[in-house]
């Protein structure tokens, strides 16, 4: 039966006539080789921003959180927004991961590895604000519901900010060990791939002792099985849970039922749109272009479509709830954020969230680069005045109007920030240097499937020298990829 319907009508995942042996190289080379000049400059960049916010963190903790630009009326400002958004994220790794491995999405394979780093170090970077939010926080023990010396001084487990922890830290280990079991099989080609018996050793540590037989792959299937199984309720209700520190408020604006699945769908917009904006740059610096193609950018340019429509969704039922209820305060905080002092935060979330992501409708610009890349930015930062615009505007003007006070960052509150995002690019560049940025013994599974070959060719797809020098390397997915797909 020929294939060429099928190539016709489908972009293929994997370009170039490539072999086993072909990815295994092509994804080992930035461990095995030096780094690009590219690479550094970003690198150093990113690391000195990082310091600079180490910085401003410690001169936080021995002053006060009065260099925040906190003050009565607006205390959620600026920490919280920039918590949130981290938050949301970090979502679209593990729903990347896990989902689109219960729905056996072979596009998945070339960006999930990335996508669950980048799961873990955006919670990292969230983890910061609550934390030193508590201002002293060498006495933070105290939240915990531990017996003390001061009386009966417990947790209110009623509180959402406490299911906050529970959920988060939940999300983050099942996240944390979903990523390091995807990465054994890889660590096991890298080990038998290093020259310098330190190499060796610390990949040798890494992976367990994988072998890479039948029964090692039967047992990893079953594992990402189960834990995509817990993944992916845990995707739902972290940013459920996140909702409700807002829902369960009385604070017009924020006490609204549409909180959780508005909450959801933002987050995951935002995470798909930095797997984008992080998988283009690595594509680019990392010569990983035949991986990483036009296919996989179109899939996922088609869920920024869907979920910015039901953000767009959500802010429309948010202003015709206000009106409808006939609540004057409800009506005064929308009426607010649209023609308030803030207007040109609400119009920028509006722009950057709603109408930018209705670009990806048309063909061309769903696979061009170029405009998935600078639409991917636009998404973040209208992600981000999202949680501003939430936050800010229902608390800067408060029942009282004695109490309505505008809300601006210090040098310290913008310095952490930036400092929040060097310390994810740095973490990001540390991984893309030491460990495969590309699930390549899962991408082998389906390689004969989804590759650019000329099907009706008489020639052998690969050269039996291939799969026999895969194996020595410690590559039994290729065999795998064929006794399975």
């Amino acid at each position: 039966m020929s294939h060429a319907p099928l190539n016709a009508l489908r972009e293929p995942l994997i370009l170039g006539e490539k072999s086993y042996h072909d990815i295994t190289v092509d994804i080992c080379r930035p461990i095995e080789t030096r780094a690009n000049k590219l690479w550094y400059v970003v690198f150093g960049l990113s690391f000195i921003t990082m310091l600079w916010g180490i910085g401003l963190i410690a001169y936080t903790v021995g002053t006060g959180l009065g260099v925040w630009g906190l003050n009565k009326s607006v205390e959620w400002a600026w920490d919280i927004t920039n918590f949130v958004w981290w938050i949301g994220i970090g979502h679209a790794g593990t729903l990347i991961s896990a989902i689109l491995l219960l729905f056996r999405q072979r596009w998945r394979m070339s960006i999930n590895r990335a996508a669950e780093a980048m799961t873990i170090f955006a919670v990292i970077c969230a983890a910061l604000y609550p934390v030193f939010h508590m201002g002293r926080v060498w006495v933070g023990y105290w939240v915990l519901p531990l017996p003390n010396q001061y009386g009966s001084l417990w947790a209110n487990f009623n509180s959402p900010l406490l299911w906050d922890v529970f959920a988060i830290s939940t999300y983050f280990s099942v996240s944390l060990v979903f990523w390091y079991i995807g990465l054994i099989p890889d660590f096991a080609t890298v080990r038998d791939r290093a020259i310098t018996p330190a190499a060796k050793k610390a990949y040798t540590l890494l992976s367990f002792g994988w072998t890479g037989n039948a029964k090692a792959w039967a047992r990893f299937e079953e594992v990402s099985l189960v834990l995509a199984g817990l993944s992916t309720p845990l995707v739902l209700s972290v940013h459920t849970i996140v909702s409700m520190d807002f829902a369960t408020s009385v604070i017009p604006g924020w006490h609204t039922t549409i909180f959780p699945p508005y909450f959801v769908a933002g987050a995951i917009f935002s995470g798909f749109a930095m797997v984008l904006t992080l998988m283009l740059i690595v594509r680019k610096v990392l010569g990983l272009e035949a991986y990483i193609t036009v296919a996989h950018v179109e899939a996922m340019n088609k869920i920024i479509i869907l979920t910015g429509s039901i953000v767009g969704v959500a802010y429309l039922t948010e202003l015709f709830m206000s009106w409808y209820s006939g609540v004057e305060y409800e009506q005064y905080a929308f009426l607010n954020r649209a023609t308030g002092p803030y207007w040109w935060a609400y119009w920028s979330m509006m722009t950057c969230n709603v109408v930018t992501p209705q670009l990806f409708w048309f063909p061309k610009i769903r696979k061009s680069f170029v405009a998935t890349f600078i639409i991917s930015i636009f998404v973040n930062i209208g992600m981000w005045f999202e949680r501003f615009v939430i936050i800010v505007t229902s608390l800067h003007r408060d029942y009282l109007p004695s109490s309505w006070m505008m809300f601006h960052p210090s040098f310290v509150d913008i310095g952490i920030f930036v400092g929040s995002i060097g310390l994810f690019f740095t973490m990001f560049l540390l991984f893309a240097r030491t460990f495969p940025v590309i699930a390549l013994n899962e991408l082998k599974t389906i390689l004969k499937a989804t590759g650019k070959y000329k099907r009706t060719s008489p020639q052998p797809e690969y050269k039996i020298e291939d799969l026999i020098l895969d194996s020595r390397k410690g590559h039994g997915a290729a065999i795998h990829g064929e006794e399975h797909h």
